[in-house]
Parts: C-alpha cells; structure tokens; sequence
C-alpha cells in the first residue's frame, strides 16, 4: 500500500505516482458491477459517481468496507486510489494492511493518500480520476461540510465520466444531500454466519438503494463479500449463532464499530 500523507505537497506526490502508473500502460477493462449477485435489476454503472451514506455514525466502518468492495469490482484488477479525510480515519480508524487483505486486496494495488480538509480531499479525487490508469477512486469523509456542493460533486461526476474510472464517495455522520450521482445508497453492517471452526464470518451488509439516477427499482439488499471471488454475494443459510462484523478500530468496545444484526 503506497501512502502519501496529508502534506503541503500531497497533490503534487500523487501526480507523481499516477503519471508513473500512466506509463505503465494497459487498456482499461470495463466491469459490470451488481448491487448483489442475486439482484439482476440493479447493475451499478461505471465510469460515474455514487454516494455511499454510512446509516449512522456507528456504521462508518461498514460504509468504507463496502466503498472498498465496490471500488474492487469497478477497478477490475486495476490501481485504486483511496483519499481518506483525516476526521473519518480518527472516528473510524486507518486502514490495516490485514484486513485489506481480508478484503482481497493487494497492497500494491492500493494508493491511499490522507487529507486534513476535505477540499483537499475532492482535489485528489479530481487529480486520480483524471489518470487513464486508475480503475476506481474511493473518497472517505466525515461530517458535515461546505465543501460538498452540488457543483463540486458535478466536477466530480464529470472527471468520472471523462476519465471512465468509478467514483464512489463515502461519507459518515453526514446526511444525504443533492449531488450529480448516479446512485445514492446507506449502508450498515449486518451480522455474520460463522464460518467452519467458529471463525468470523465475511463482511457483511445492509445495502438500501435510496436513488438511481433516471429512476429505477430501488430497495435493500442484505449482502456478504466474499474475497476469493471479489464479489458481492446473498449471504448463506444461517444454521448458527451470529458473528458481527468486526471492527477494525482499537475503540470498538464503545460502539464506534456500528455493529447489528440482520
């Protein structure tokens, strides 16, 4: 995982990095992305903006984990770049490299870069998205901010789509708010069946699609990732008692980790 931290020349290291990926070549695979894999009604578009709302504060863990699951299937083998806002790592904890090996990812196909502000934080997304080499961007952000304006996420939505990447912007203690995505989606975390050994089982979510631009069916999905296949999947049976989905912050006992049942 290459990390560029939130220094006065952070954008300036990140055109750095992409350009070398830039030389790197390859062509750009596109990747048809499902809401869940039992869900043929609802294929999420690439190459456009979605907003990922964490339910509530205590779900900013699920809603950065789901960001990340998708960003995988948008990124098809591709780099993905991660702009993580300052405030969302302190409330919700940085990334682990083991648990983004849970997820299926290698570091080296990680860039994350941290951002104090969350101007800075659009910035980078603007400047990765505009790389031909970049399969999926994820922006995670805390709060509130006047930063997030419908003019902004309408620049945004535009260097996807000129680009081609997929951007997904996850934010949590915030409430949804217009924006030029393509979809609009909250999301929680969800109990989990054990796997064999009582071993934690896979990460798992509640999915409530609010919006689809142009309309569309809309409504909730209950979903597992599963890292072998790098993909979204209708949870097993339950046939024992339920694992919550574990957190990956040292402060988990408080709560912060936004755990639920089904």
């Amino acid at each position: 995982m290459r990390n560029i931290c939130s220094q006065p020349d952070a954008l300036t290291a990140l055109k750095t990095r992409l350009e070398a990926l830039d030389r790197a070549g390859g062509r750009r695979v596109g990747a048809g992305v499902r809401a869940g894999s039992d869900d043929a009604s609802a294929p999420l578009a690439t190459g456009v903006l979605h907003d990922l709302y964490a339910s509530a504060p205590a779900d900013a863990v699920a809603v950065n984990a789901f960001g990340l699951g998708m960003a995988l299937r948008a990124a098809a083998g591709r780099p993905i770049v991660w702009g993580l806002h300052e405030m969302m790592a302190q409330e919700a904890g940085r990334p682990h490299g083991p648990g983004l090996h849970e997820m299926g990812l290698s570091p080296r196909d990680l860039l994350l870069v941290r951002t104090r502000d969350v101007q800075t934080l659009l910035a980078v997304g603007e400047e990765a998205l505009r790389s031909p080499a970049v399969g999926a961007v994820l922006l995670s952000a805390w709060g509130e901010a006047k930063a997030f304006t419908l003019t902004a996420s309408r620049r945004l939505a535009l260097a996807a789509e000129t680009g081609g990447a997929t951007l997904f912007l996850a934010r949590a203690g915030a409430l949804p708010c217009p924006s030029a995505a393509e979809t609009r989606w909250s999301v929680a975390s969800c109990a989990s069946e054990p796997l064999e050994g009582g071993a934690p089982g896979r990460p798992s979510f509640s999915a409530t699609l609010l919006r689809r631009r142009g309309g569309g069916a809309i409504g909730t999905w209950i979903m597992e990732w599963d890292r072998e296949q790098r993909t979204f999947r209708p949870p097993a049976p339950l046939s024992g008692g339920l694992v919550p989905m574990a957190a990956q912050r040292p402060a988990a006992a408080s709560g912060a980790a936004g755990r639920r049942a089904a």
